[in-house]
């Protein structure tokens, strides 16, 4: 039996870099090329030393851990304990999950079929089989990059979910309990009394306002034709907000001013005494995340510590 040692000794110094790159996308330190080239034709090393005459010195699980710090420290370099330690741990993290990933499909392909006596066998649980050089050429880069790709989505959703917060509006004996998402975007302000406005998404709450006032947010002309809807007890809270959508001509929100707005974020109640709700007829998260769209200049209102 040959063994091609070059070739063990580039694909394990190959995937020792593409380890070194993931850990530092997921730590988002910079990288320094001739860093992690050093730190992978370390960690490559312990290939030679397994075929060679320290073969016991170099299965030992302390020698590994020992070349584990060197490559981490060659790597990223030592700043403080923490700042290594967590390289190193990250390092190994990424090792396991490309690594277990790639047993993890190599035995869900690996499923054998039998017959017995009448009886249909299976087997997928051989110790001892084999990854082939192909299979781990192949699978480690399409693992590397979907792990890359997956921990990227992770990273948007925490993004997202850091600028999500727990609303509440207060009408009256009404109280409306939403998730809200904080979007720069949004500027909408009353032009006559620069009150800022949430918007919110309206057939969430339906059952909370009154249906005359439903309708006349459906159709703002109702406010100023003959045809008069019935009259609810919230017509002195009424009030429209102009905007103007890309491609669109001035339009106009139909609002109404609360008795009070609280935005729980993080250990925090945030107090929005001079504020709109805007009733929006549109769905704003499809998926459900959000219920309204809380405007940034909300967030500087006077500020009181969470009871929770």
């Amino acid at each position: 039996m040959y063994i091609y040692l070059d070739v063990i000794w580039l694909l394990n110094f190959s995937f020792d870099a593409l380890l070194l790159l993931l850990t530092a996308f997921i730590l988002k330190r910079r990288i320094i090329k001739w860093r992690i080239v050093v730190g992978a034709f370390i960690g490559s090393l312990l290939v030679l030393l397994i075929v060679s005459p320290f073969a016991t010195i170099a299965s030992h699980p302390l020698t590994k851990l020992l070349f584990s710090f060197a490559i981490v420290g060659v790597a990223f370099g030592y700043k403080r304990f923490r700042y290594f330690f967590q390289g190193l741990l990250t390092f190994y993290f990424t090792t396991f999950m490309i690594g277990g990933g790639m047993i993890g499909v190599h035995y869900f392909l690996e499923f054998e079929v039998a017959v017995l006596d009448g009886v249909l066998l299976t087997d997928s649980t051989r110790y001892g089989n084999p990854i082939s050089w192909g299979f781990v050429l192949l699978g480690f880069p399409i693992l590397w990059y979907f792990s890359k790709n997956r921990i990227s989505d992770i990273e948007t959703k925490q993004i997202f979910y850091d600028q999500i917060v727990d609303v509440t509006i207060q009408i009256d004996d009404v109280e409306l309990k939403a998730r809200g998402l904080i979007d720069s975007g949004n500027q909408l302000f009353d032009p006559i009394t620069k009150r800022p406005v949430m918007i919110l998404d309206t057939p969430k709450f339906e059952s909370y306002f009154p249906k005359s006032l439903i309708e006349q947010s459906k159709n703002i002309e109702l406010l100023t034709s003959d045809s008069l809807t019935e009259p609810h007890k919230w017509e002195n809270r009424v009030r429209l907000i102009p905007y103007r959508g890309v491609g669109q001509n001035h339009q106009f929100l139909f609002a109404l001013i609360p008795d009070l707005i609280t935005i729980h974020k993080g250990n925090e109640d945030i107090i929005v005494k001079k504020g709109l709700i805007a009733l929006n007829h549109t769905t704003l998260s499809t998926d459900g995340e959000y219920d309204c769209i809380v405007h940034p200049k909300m967030l500087v209102s006077s500020t009181i510590p969470s009871a929770s």
